[in-house]
């Protein structure tokens, strides 16, 4: 579109999206004296950020060292750059790595942001200055009271928005982080909030974003931007169409994603002339398959094995869930695989599955089994029968894995060699024979925690289009980016954490009085 037409009204900065990243960005730029309007598409604030734990892998920041930590921008960036390889540019990795922990000191200096020391190791422990105890951080909870009718506005917690439970009694994780940065953002005057409202276009004069249209109830309006746009409204994760057509494995009904991560704002920009990149990429996981067929985001495994479609082990139980998720889409790419595939393990815990998170509540046993995903049997021969895998190769497998339980060395897949891998076995052996019948399988899927393919920019967070120069105008942020992390996932909070380093620098340069 072009700016012809007149407007409907102004700002210095428009977002789109309210997520970790959105709100950093509409959060700086209202500190740095912007009047800034945000533009969410649901009705309520938070994003994917809002159902998740709401960690923060920012290296050498303040709040890690208080609390001892003496590690080196210089070992971060060996170890970032290990992990992700070229996959990006060096420049914009370490624009991530360098800029997290000033926003921390930034953030810090205002009443309304508190965080702590949050242990968590980083995810490729054999890499080089791998950190055994991570470079994460969260934000401390808040009692309700202090959000007082803010938390109305607060996309609920996961267990709340699909399952009913109650809200919890404390604001916590990603919910605490939104939390704050709505609280910060109401005591602002020149930031103004919006909900059920979609950036459906992106007005751009030559080489300029100077606008958008939104929607909102049916209702068209175009918004004068006059430092600029800021995309920050999540991935494509929700939309089947946009899935099929950039080859994203899996399912929408999988995802983690809220249901309003539809890409509108991503194809806005695609549209402006913005390019690409990392299109058929997401951060996956395993996941627990529930009786409405979803498979949700699985983590926190105390025992149990996978096993594919020839009853044998393939992988690591206990890596970092996107390493799970992504040799599972390449056995599936290889003919090797096929959905559902299986954890079996025995009767110590009874029927349910070891599996303490599955992102959503997990419902009634029966249900379950009379949905044919939690198959149980005396014999492990019986339960091979059962989920249709041959009976020698598992019996073989169990046997095989119950010797690596009793020596305490896993020699087929490392399992417990890395610290994430002892992580939720209390620093002990993850390895836990499966000898005691019944024995059971239950079915997993592929889920993931939203799309990460997205607008290419360079450092300052600036849109790039389709022949590398930079749209004016135009800013990117969170999973509405190119994710700076390529196809590997380095640390928990990798995402949320970089989300909210570019917007914040987006902010930034949007400040700038040229």
């Amino acid at each position: 579109m072009t700016a012809e037409q007149t407007w409907d009204e102004e700002c210095d900065v428009l977002v789109a999206g309210s997520g970790g990243g959105a709100l950093t960005g509409a959060y700086t730029a209202a500190r740095e004296g912007l009047s800034v309007i945000v533009v969410e598409a649901t009705d309520r604030f938070g994003g994917t950020t809002a159902y998740s734990g709401g960690g923060l892998w920012f290296p050498c920041n303040a709040v890690l060292r208080r609390a001892g930590d003496t590690d080196t921008i210089e070992d971060a960036k060996a170890y970032f750059h290990a992990v992700v390889g070229d996959r990006t540019s060096r420049e914009l990795q370490d624009a991530f790595l360098e800029g997290g922990a000033p926003l921390v000191d930034y953030l810090e200096g205002d009443d309304d942001f508190a965080f702590m020391v949050y242990p968590w190791p980083d995810y490729f422990g054999s890499a080089p200055k791998a950190s055994a105890t991570g470079r994460h951080i969260m934000p401390r909870p808040l009692e309700p009271e202090r959000l007082g009718s803010l938390r109305d506005a607060l996309r609920p917690p996961l267990g709340t928005d699909r399952a009913g439970r109650p809200l919890p009694d404390l604001v916590s994780g990603g919910q605490a982080l939104i939390g704050r940065f709505l609280l910060a953002l109401s005591r602002r005057e020149s930031a103004d909030l919006r909900t059920e409202t979609v950036c459906a276009e992106l007005v751009r004069t030559g080489d300029t974003v100077v606008g958008a249209v939104v929607e909102h109830r049916g209702r068209r309006r175009r918004i004068r931007a006059r430092r600029g746009v800021l995309v920050a409204a999540g991935g494509f994760e929700r939309n089947a169409r946009m899935r099929a057509e950039h080859h994203v494995p899996g399912q929408a009904r999988d995802t983690m994603g809220p249901a309003g991560n539809l890409g509108r704002a991503i194809e806005a920009a695609i549209g402006a002339g913005a390019a690409t990149d990392l299109m058929p990429e997401a951060w996956w996981s395993p996941g627990l398959t529930h009786p409405d067929g979803t498979s949700t985001f699985s983590l926190w495994f105390t025992g149990g094995i996978f096993v594919g479609d020839d009853g044998e082990r393939f992988v690591n139980e206990s890596w970092a869930y996107d390493r799970i998720g992504r040799v599972v889409i390449d056995r599936m790419d290889q003919g090797r695989l096929t959905l559902p595939f299986w954890m079996i393990y025995d009767d110590r815990g009874g029927v349910r599955p070891p599996v303490r998170s599955a992102s959503v509540p997990i419902g009634e046993t029966r249900d379950y089994e009379d949905a044919g995903l939690w198959v149980s049997a005396g014999t492990l021969g019986e339960l091979a029968g059962r989920i249709g895998v041959p009976a020698e190769p598992l019996a073989a497998t169990v046997k095989r894995f119950n010797t690596f339980a009793e020596t305490g060395e896993d020699e087929d897949f490392r399992r417990g060699a890395e610290p994430y891998d002892r992580s939720f076995a209390k620093g002990g052996s993850p390895l836990v024979p499966i000898e005691r019948a019944p024995f059971h399988a239950a079915a997993f899927g592929l889920s993931d925690l939203g799309t990460k393919g997205g607008l290419r920019t360079d450092a300052a967070a600036r849109v790039l289009d389709t022949s590398g120069q930079v749209i004016k105008g135009l800013y990117a942020a969170g999973n509405s980016m190119a994710a700076v992390s390529g196809t590997a996932y380095p640390g928990g909070g990798t995402p949320i954490a970089s989300s909210m380093v570019f917007a914040h620098l987006a902010a930034r340069d949007m400040a700038v009085d040229r």
